[in-house]
């Protein structure tokens, strides 16, 4: 979080990213966070309480309370829609469980929503939270240049993003579209617009279905599905 397009929206303000040591909020010598399960089982569980007083220390170093998500394989699958939802927020603090998980009493009383990156389960949340921290940092204003750089990229608008090429016009005896090259712009919008349609109905089905589409592009779509 501290190189390239993040690391230089920390530094020039247009956003904040802070880390907090569960350790430090521990109340033995040891500085355990983490404690055997009541009922037996394998592994370690995180401790409720050292959580919940880094929580209110956060709380009370921002003088509101932050929207808290925790990064588990059990919460929703995180999608770009939700992270624009999440833009919108003026501070969100991310919950990395390890081990065995958290004493679900501290989910039950300080977390707000549980958030998933897939179906599949890693050693600890600080994949899941760097993944949720990059995709929401990134739509915050003064982030990236201009807000036309996420608007046309995949997921944004519900289609995937159109095929894109650069120099040289030709390549191994490929070609480049004549239309990206013809300086028409409102052909060039056209053209990348079906190809984001046609590409979603062919790599993503399950996502064309929910996509805001004309009455020519659902036909486009069932002209595809049929081609199947």
């Amino acid at each position: 979080m501290s190189e390239s397009i993040i690391g230089r929206a920390r530094k020039s303000g247009a956003v904040e990213v802070n880390c907090h040591q569960l350790r430090d909020f521990a109340f033995d010598k040891h500085r355990r966070v983490d404690d055997a399960p009541y009922g037996g089982g394998m592994g370690m569980l995180m401790l409720a309480e050292p959580i919940a007083l880094c929580f209110e220390d956060i709380c009370k170093q921002i003088g509101k309370r932050p929207h808290f998500i925790y990064m588990s394989p059990q919460g929703k699958t995180l999608t770009q829609s939700r992270i624009k939802e999440l833009a919108q927020l003026d501070n969100v603090c991310l919950l990395c469980g390890h081990y065995e998980g958290v004493d679900e009493r501290l989910l039950e009383e300080f977390v707000d929503e549980e958030i998933s990156i897939g179906d599949y389960v890693l050693t600890g949340g600080e994949l899941p939270a760097l993944v949720l921290a990059d995709s929401l940092a990134r739509m915050i204003p003064g982030v990236l240049s201009d807000d036309e750089c996420f608007e046309q990229e995949s997921h944004y608008n519900g289609l995937l993003e159109y095929p894109q090429y650069t120099r040289p016009s030709v390549w191994r005896g490929r070609e480049v579209p004549a239309v990206l090259m013809s300086g028409h712009h409102k052909n060039v919008e056209a053209f990348r617009r079906e190809q984001s349609v046609i590409r979603t109905a062919k790599k993503r089905p399950e996502l064309i279905e929910k996509a805001e589409l004309t009455e020519k592009e659902r036909i486009l779509v069932k002209e595809l599905i049929s081609e199947e």
